[in-house]
């Protein structure tokens, strides 16, 4: 979890427990209905609250005109890390859906991932096999089938010569068996493909190339205004100047001696050639 996000958290724990001054934290959870154990966790910031929770809080502590500042707090506190329990409840596709706006939103985007190809290059059946290890891995409600068809149809962003479209992949990615042969043998036949784009720029780095930083978790830039970083429990929006400021220092750095062109396909090609599809 990232320091600024709990920092948030325990800095909205401080005023909730404010807001509680004269009433004990048995009473308030009498009130709430709650075990008193959730009362001392958001007031130490050791649980995240959701909306209904401060506002049923401001209520019960005899302070309902301050549920709009609560409910404001855990929006800016949101934006910075937002949890994958809460971003999956409705499944994945309205997760799809938020990202397919920001693609729309820009014109240069960058994409550094070193575990799996991004999804914006993804075969339907390499983005199905993709979701079902997410939906079982989150237990979040499967609708697998709808996420795959959004993620296509962002794909057609892909085509609008007004976008460009940077992406680098560790070589790892290419050889991560997070799907069957079969099908990575057609994902990496799409990758070939994508080489040859207009305005898709696709490097790969490879294992041998003497890195300059550790690979670590893969992120995607929106212009120079918005950075999204996947976590296991969690995705960090960053779109804070001296965040943007320090991706683009990353991205120069993790993808600097990545191949392009006929050599990043011979390294496809490659990996391709590997697979035991008997």
């Amino acid at each position: 979890m990232s320091t600024d996000f709990q920092q948030a958290r325990v800095a909205l724990g401080a005023r909730l427990r404010e807001l509680r001054a004269g009433i004990t934290g048995r009473d308030l959870a009498e009130r709430l209905g709650w075990p008193q154990s959730k009362v001392s966790k958001l007031e130490t910031g050791r649980q995240t609250a959701t909306a209904a929770d401060l506002t049923a809080w401001a209520e019960a502590t005899g302070h309902p005109d301050v549920a709009d500042e609560l409910t404001a707090r855990l929006r800016v506190l949101e934006s910075g890390a937002r949890s994958w329990r809460r971003r999956l409840a409705a499944g994945h596709r309205p997760v799809q859906d938020s990202l397919t706006v920001e693609y729309q939103r820009s014109y240069r985007m960058r994409a550094w991932q070193p575990a799996m190809v991004v999804g914006m290059l993804q075969t339907p059946e390499y983005a199905r096999a993709v979701f079902s290890r997410y939906v079982d891995l989150q237990q979040s409600v499967r609708d697998i089938d709808d996420a795959v068809r959004a993620r296509m149809r962002r794909q057609e962003e892909l085509y609008d010569p007004s976008r460009h479209f940077d992406i680098v992949l560790w070589e790892a990615a290419l050889h991560a068996m997070v799907c069957p042969p079969d099908v990575l043998a057609g994902q990496l036949d799409r990758l070939c493909g994508v080489v040859g784009m207009t305005n898709v720029r696709l490097g790969i780095l490879p294992f041998g190339a003497q890195l300059r930083i550790p690979p670590a978790n893969g992120f995607w830039m929106y212009d120079e205004r918005l950075v999204i970083v996947e976590d296991w429990h969690a995705e960090l929006w960053l779109d804070d100047a001296e965040n943007v400021a320090l991706y683009t220092r990353l991205w120069d750095t993790v993808t600097g001696p990545a191949v392009y062109g006929a050599q990043a396909h011979r390294l496809i090609a490659r990996a391709r050639a590997q697979l035991d599809l008997s």
